[in-house]
């Protein structure tokens, strides 16, 4: 582990307030809240967005794109789309100077202050809820489209679109892309035979999300199966931009978020 270097003066950052260094080669944020000073890595887990840009509410700091919140104390993720930790650093502070102590995450994080040590709890390899929904399962891997259930033979709606695309995972956050508030628009075209194409606009909670592949094509997969469906087109569009606030109440208690 590295050693404490002085990075500041507590009397230089308001409280609360902020403060952007770099460090050994990494972006760090000071957070200067309650009289006390964190240090955790200006990195959203999502997708790399600056935390130091967001705001900052009690403990917690918004990433300013998504939406999703840490703990300054720990770097413990508390909201989705998030679901692993930021990295937290040691801080201590002594004669109003303050030092930090990059954590490579081999040892346990730890605040130092007018020389009393405090151990924190968290880890920077912790994760958020939906890991352990996968867990529960007996199984990490990216959840599989269930065998399609019996398909009603009543007229092609959107309301049957949606409750088609149900069985479509997120296989980051182990939740369906409907109640995720995913899917933003769902229009019928009336073509031959009876039958519609049906043309989806989708949209990702990141605009570099791995899975946006994935989910367009296991959309594709449910929606064909219905008797009436002919083609599938589905278009990814990011604006608006996806926020937490799209998601459903079962979705919301599904992660944890209240």
């Amino acid at each position: 582990m590295s050693e404490f270097q002085k990075v500041a003066r507590v009397e230089d950052i308001p409280d609360p307030g902020r403060e952007l260094l770099e460090l050994e080669d990494r972006i760090v944020v000071l957070l200067h809240v309650g009289g006390e000073i964190f240090c955790i890595d200006d990195v959203c887990t999502h997708d790399g967005g600056p935390l130091s840009d967001g705001p900052l509410e009690n403990y917690a700091i918004a990433c300013p794109r998504h939406g999703a919140k840490f703990d300054i104390r720990t770097g413990q993720v508390l909201s989705m789309p998030a679901t692993e930790n930021t990295v937290a650093h040691d801080v201590k502070v002594e004669n109003g100077d303050i030092f930090v102590r990059i954590n490579d995450g081999s040892q346990p994080m730890k605040v130092v202050s007018g020389g009393a040590t405090v151990s924190r709890s968290g880890s920077a390899h912790d994760s958020f809820r939906p890991d352990a929904v996968a867990s529960q399962s007996g199984s990490s891997e990216t959840p599989a489209i269930p065998p399609p259930a019996p398909v009603s033979s009543g007229e092609l709606s959107e309301d049957l679109i949606r409750e088609e695309l149900k069985k479509v995972i997120d296989p980051e956050l182990f939740v369906n892309i409907v109640d995720l508030g995913l899917i933003y628009n769902v229009n019928l075209v009336p073509v031959e035979e009876g039958k519609s194409n049906v043309k989806i606009d989708m949209t990702m909670t990141s605009p570099m999300c791995p899975a946006g592949p994935q989910m367009i094509a296991n959309s594709k997969q449910v929606l064909t199966q219905l008797p009436k469906v002919g083609e599938v087109e589905v278009k990814i569009v990011l604006d608006p931009p996806w926020t937490p606030d799209r998601m459903t109440e079962d979705a919301r208690d599904q992660l944890g978020i209240f």
